[in-house]
């Protein structure tokens, strides 16, 4: 398992004479065979800035920050891999902070790079080699060209093909989930919100926000464009965008709409869920499946982290528990974090979580944030520590019913109700 990193020019070597280690939140440790994979398709290598590698120095078995002015590597993952240690590394400037991504531990062994990480799911559906970008351009052109006055579809052009979303090139591929943005404001001060950071951050969100308030009809027509085939997602609450119940009443005028006309498809929102009494009236008009973020099944930790305004945890149960009542498959997008996610209160806590709002599916997404700011801004462990791979184990025997993923699943039951509805007409 050789150390893996990169010179002031980006070029990436390996050095014989280290073994590359990771990190588990602040705390630098081995890996194991068992948490290596080889580097899945789609996975890219970074340098890290203002940092330096830390291995293990093979002859004299001391750890050791590798000497010159090399930078340590990590890898970004593609969706369906779960990262099991972050790299690891020291920072040369305490006072930089890392850009926002996802990073994970890289080795080379037996002729290739390694990662720590575990396929959770099948990563076909989201592989980018499945996006022709010549047949991306070509759908962009058509349905602006039809839609010439939805600013929807222009903004989610730019969505597809500048930031090259996935979900919004499905939304003009007329193909799997697709996006639809709907509101500029939000409920939340995410700390690693990745469309609107504060001036005083330190690291500059990657992508912008959407910043106009979308027509009933502009949505009508986007949903309408995509729920054209009976395994059609379309989706509020994207990247680009704030927290989508804030704009309730669009969402519900849209949704029995678009019912009115077509039963093919689902409708999907991601959420913060915060805003109970807003999605309440969101779930009565017709939805069909509810991702609901969060980073933790405990106040002091989601309090640090999402800084809502207006709702506690507490309304996030209330909001699922309603919506699987009225038979909305509910999920989670579960923000995870080696050192954090699998601390022993930690887990815990969402065990319990899952089993009081009948979650049926845990979507587990890699956390794009600087790690020390992180690890400063939450609460310290306070039991401890499985590491990741345990405490998907653990998981997986606590909740035998819940599935463990990366990306939407329409439950087969679901798929049965649908398909008798559209029978009748």
């Amino acid at each position: 398992m050789n150390l893996v990193y990169a010179d002031r020019d980006g070029n990436l070597f390996d050095h014989p004479e280290y073994t590359g280690l990771g990190r588990s939140g602040e705390l630098v440790t081995e890996m194991m065979e068992d948490e290596l994979i080889p580097l899945p398709e789609g996975a890219t290598l970074v340098s890290l800035p203002d940092t330096r590698p830390i291995g293990v120095h093979k002859q004299t078995g001391e750890m050791q920050v590798m000497p010159g002015d090399f930078t340590a590597v990590g890898a970004l993952l593609p969706q369906s891999f779960t990262r099991l240690l972050l790299p690891g590394y020291v920072k040369a400037d305490k006072s930089k902070v890392l850009p926002l991504f996802g990073y994970t531990a890289v080795v080379w062994k037996d002729g290739g790079f390694y990662v720590a990480a575990e396929a959770c799911d099948d990563p076909e559906r989201w592989n980018p080699r499945n996006c022709d970008p010549d047949e991306l351009e070509l759908g962009v052109k058509r349905i602006l060209g039809e839609y010439k006055d939805n600013r929807l579809f222009q903004h989610l052009s730019n969505c597809a093909l500048g930031y090259e979303c996935l979900t919004a090139s499905n939304t003009f591929l007329n193909r799997w989930e697709g996006a639809v943005p709907v509101s500029f404001s939000c409920n939340a001060g995410c700390f690693g919100c990745i469309s609107e950071q504060p001036d005083d951050s330190g690291f500059p969100a990657p992508q912008t926000r959407m910043n106009f308030k979308p027509s009933t009809e502009e949505v009508v027509q986007v949903m309408l464009e995509h729920l054209k085939t009976p395994e059609s997602i379309i989706s509020f609450g994207q990247g680009c965008e704030g927290e989508p119940s804030t704009q309730a009443k669009t969402i519900i005028e849209a949704i029995r709409e678009v019912r009115s006309r077509t039963d093919l498809g689902y409708i999907n929102i991601n959420t913060n869920a915060g805003l109970t009494d807003h999605i309440r009236g969101i779930v009565d008009a017709g939805l069909d499946l509810m991702r609901v973020s969060t980073i933790s099944a405990l106040d002091d930790h989601y309090n640090a982290y999402y800084k809502p305004r207006g709702y506690t945890l507490r309304n996030v149960e209330k909001s699922l528990r309603y919506a699987a009542d009225k038979g909305v498959v509910t999920s989670i997008n579960y923000l995870i974090f080696p050192g954090v996610t699998d601390r022993e209160e930690e887990i815990e806590a969402m065990i319990e979580f899952a089993r009081r709002t009948d979650l049926k599916l845990i979507q587990l997404r890699n956390l794009n944030i600087d790690p020390e700011s992180y690890l400063s801004l939450i609460p310290p462990a306070r039991g401890e520590r499985y590491g990741m791979k345990q405490m998907l184990e653990i998981f997986r025997e606590e909740l035998p019913d819940v599935v463990l993923g990366s990306y939407t699943h329409i439950p087969g039951e679901l798929a049965e109700r649908r398909k008798k509805q559209l029978q009748q007409g």
